[in-house]
């Protein structure tokens, strides 16, 4: 019944007739044609003569014309054999009807890659061994005659692609009108992909980039918003029959203790922005006024939260004071959610009926590529940049320079508040110690308040696990005192570094694979410029024209997207629980690289998990919450950093060498990683060269080769500077 209601308010909450802006069909030829076989640069076969740059002087670029039925070998997937191009036998079975009315087996290409095959006259012969991007293209390396297009890490297809077992991009980009307009219009993008700024590689592009959504937020705080009104909302005092009490306090104040702050926030209605006064003097501050009282009922800890957001908000809440937590106006902060933790977790007796209750966990405590997550929301909370960066630990300074948050002070400052809220309970006995417990379960025992991650797989749980009555939504970004140059004290502010842009993976052309073949390098760029253009973006996000309603779109971001087929959405719950990805990837072939947009995911985000996203996107759209950009912003301190730097192999064969700094060192954050971070909100600081802040960064810096890391990363990133502002 959940869904045939939440079905209906989709479609009648989002749904406007209209054409689909921007996505004609290409004129119609005759397949049966074979169209000219003339590349972009005729003695160019092997895609690396960097002295061909596209169209000189008035002569048009080359147009990207191949035999039709050209034959292209993918070793190209997402990070399974059920994510390829075609059917694995698991997916498949022995047949599977989709949501078009046509039946697939084990091998047959996905809807998506059959649509691209006959738009574009191209046969793809499907070589994807199903590893993840590293392992997919050490695979192949040694035998790239094999395969035409390939599956790789950035890194990896950069280094090799100078090597010249890639093709350059670049050189063929005024051939490629729909890929070099969209690198025009995000230049962190071009500068992600830019593999060197020197020499005769200059500006050299050795793969096609991928986006899991692009210039959008990621992740966001959730929350049990029904436990936060239990507690908070209502005139008089909080009262149970049953309660338990506080620990003994731990974490200090993290906020003024006095004064005054303002803050901007969206009004309730979303009509606009007002400010919001923390009046410190009037209400002190929280964590201070509890850690005076020590151990309390929980009772008694939420009648003094309750009288806090009176006091210190003028009443500006009223009665709907979880409106300070999950509203549209909220505007909490640190301490104001470690005081509602505290609350949280010793009423366990009035939340969910028993003696406990788990504040802050993460989704998968066996996993360490979701435990990183509890650091990642640290940043947020304690005004702390690189711990949610797109590459490594890095973000850009206020001094155009790069730096390294594994090297500052100030993130161990933060994670020691971390630790402080374990020492106190509030973060979950499966995160502290995943043998004793799971976390797996939490939300739908009613045993998990809060937990940091992607909003629609997460808020889909309102329809698979919670009950009637139960809300897990996504809360505002919370407020911190943020060092962005503006002011020498800081700005107590909204800001998120969960931003998206170019993940760490994407396809690359194999230069011995396509070696003298022009036909197949040209319809190899072809593929790549079709993916960029506004028809293959849609294709590549929502699969066929017979899994979209035809005539019929939504406004998303602005833009008019179509709106997914009933059956489609059907199919998207019976074969995929609901979760967009995993459909796209295993049914549609749709999402395994190049653009997806969120506008699909969207449409399957359920409605409790679309209201909390909505808010965000209002104080975004606002202006109330600030993010990095993917431009070269006048306050460097906004932007984003590339997913990639120019590295030169040896360079980056030294790097690699720093074995502490890297993925199987101390700062994993693969699934079977270790992460010193993780550690030390677990259990504080340990180990020789670890014992506090100062001696961290020191050992960090000094001993785990932290100086050198960082010295070649920031001249990578200076010389992109440069490079960029030549071609401007």
């Amino acid at each position: 019944m959940k869904r045939t209601k939440f079905t209906a308010l989709l479609l009648a909450a989002t749904l406007v007739v209209g054409s689909l802006a921007g996505c004609s069909k290409p004129e119609e030829k005759n397949p049966d044609e074979p169209k000219v076989t003339q590349g972009p640069n005729e003695n160019n076969n092997n895609g690396d003569n960097n002295d061909n740059k596209g169209n000189e002087g008035n002569n048009p670029a080359p147009e990207l014309t191949y035999a039709a039925g050209t034959v292209l070998r993918m070793a190209t997937g997402y990070n399974s054999k059920d994510t390829g191009i075609s059917f694995s036998a698991e997916v498949a079975g022995e047949g599977i009807t989709l949501a078009d009315g046509k039946t697939y087996n084990a091998g047959d290409l996905k809807p998506t890659w059959v649509t691209v095959q006959e738009k574009l006259n191209i046969k793809f012969e499907d070589k994807y061994q199903g590893n993840n991007s590293t392992k997919e293209f050490e695979y192949w390396k040694e035998q790239l005659d094999q395969v035409d297009m390939v599956s790789g890490t950035a890194t990896l297809l950069t280094e090799n692609g100078t090597a010249g077992l890639l093709v350059n991009l670049a050189d063929y980009l005024d051939s490629m009108p729909n890929f070099k307009a969209y690198l025009e219009q995000n230049p962190i993008v071009r500068l992600s992909i830019t593999g060197s700024t020197s020499g005769d590689k200059k500006g050299a592009i050795y793969f096609s980039p991928y986006f899991d959504g692009v210039n959008d937020i990621e992740r966001m705080p959730l929350m049990r918003v029904d436990w936060v009104q239990k507690l908070l909302d209502g005139d008089g005092q909080f009262s149970a029959d049953k309660s338990g009490t506080t620990s003994a306090p731990v974490y200090q104040p993290y906020m003024p203790t006095s004064g005054k702050i303002e803050i901007d926030v969206v009004k309730k209605d979303a009509s606009g922005v007002e400010k919001v006064t923390k009046d410190y003097d009037a209400a002190g501050n929280i964590i201070a006024n509890m850690n005076a009282k020590g151990s309390m009922s929980g009772v008694e800890a939420v009648n003094m939260l309750r009288d806090y957001i009176d006091k210190a908000y003028n009443g500006y809440y009223g009665t709907t004071r979880s409106d300070l937590f999950v509203g549209q106006n909220a505007a909490w902060d640190a301490d104001e959610l470690v005081a509602l933790l505290r609350c949280v977790v010793a009423n366990a007796p009035t939340l969910n009926g028993t003696d406990s209750v788990q504040g802050l966990f993460s989704r998968e405590d066996d996993n360490n590529q979701r435990r990183v997550d509890m650091f990642r929301f640290a940043g947020s909370l304690f005004g702390v940049r690189g711990l949610e960066a797109r590459q490594d630990y890095l973000y850009i300074g206020t001094d155009g320079h790069l730096h390294d948050a594994r090297q500052e002070a100030d993130t161990y400052v933060a994670l020691e508040r971390m630790n402080a809220m374990a020492k106190e309970g509030l973060i979950s006995k499966a995160y502290l110690d995943s043998s004793k417990e799971s976390s797996s379960t939490y939300l739908e025992n009613d045993n998990g308040f809060m937990h940091y991650d992607y909003n629609q797989t997460q808020t889909v749980l309102n329809e698979t696990k919670l009950q009637e009555g139960e809300k897990y939504m996504a809360a505002m970004v919370p407020v911190a005192r943020w060092y962005d140059g503006s002011n020498a004290d800081g700005v107590y502010m909204r800001f998120t570094e969960s931003w998206r842009s170019v993940k760490t993976d994407g396809w690359g052309i194999s230069v011995k694979g396509v070696g003298s073949d022009t036909n197949k390098l040209n319809a190899a760029l072809k593929l790549i410029d079709y993916a960029y253009s506004p028809e293959g973006q849609i294709l590549m996000s929502y699969g066929p024209d017979a899994f979209i309603k035809q005539g019929e779109t939504f406004k998303f971001n602005g833009v008019d997207m179509p709106v997914i087929a009933d059956a489609t959405y059907a199919e998207l719950w019976s074969k995929a629980s609901g979760n967009y990805t995993n459909y796209a990837r295993k049914y549609l072939g749709s999402t395994l690289s190049f653009v997806k947009s969120q506008a699909f995911e969207y449409q399957c985000t359920h409605e409790v998990g679309r209201e909390g996203a909505g808010y965000i996107s209002n104080a975004i759209g606002f202006g109330t919450i600030k993010h990095p950009e993917l431009a070269l912003t006048e306050n460097s301190w906004y932007t984003s950093v590339p997913t990639v730097l120019p590295n030169t192999k040896p360079e980056n064969d030294m790097i690699s060498g720093f074995i502490e700094l890297g993925s199987k060192g101390r700062f994993g954050q693969n699934k079977d990683g270790q992460n010193l971070f993780v550690d030390i909100i677990c259990g504080g600081y340990s180990g020789e060269g670890t014992s506090s802040a100062a001696e961290t960064v020191n050992t960090v810096t000094n001993s785990w080769n932290g100086k050198q890391y960082l010295a070649l990363k920031d001249q990578a990133w200076q010389k992109l500077v440069n490079y960029y502002k030549e071609l401007n």
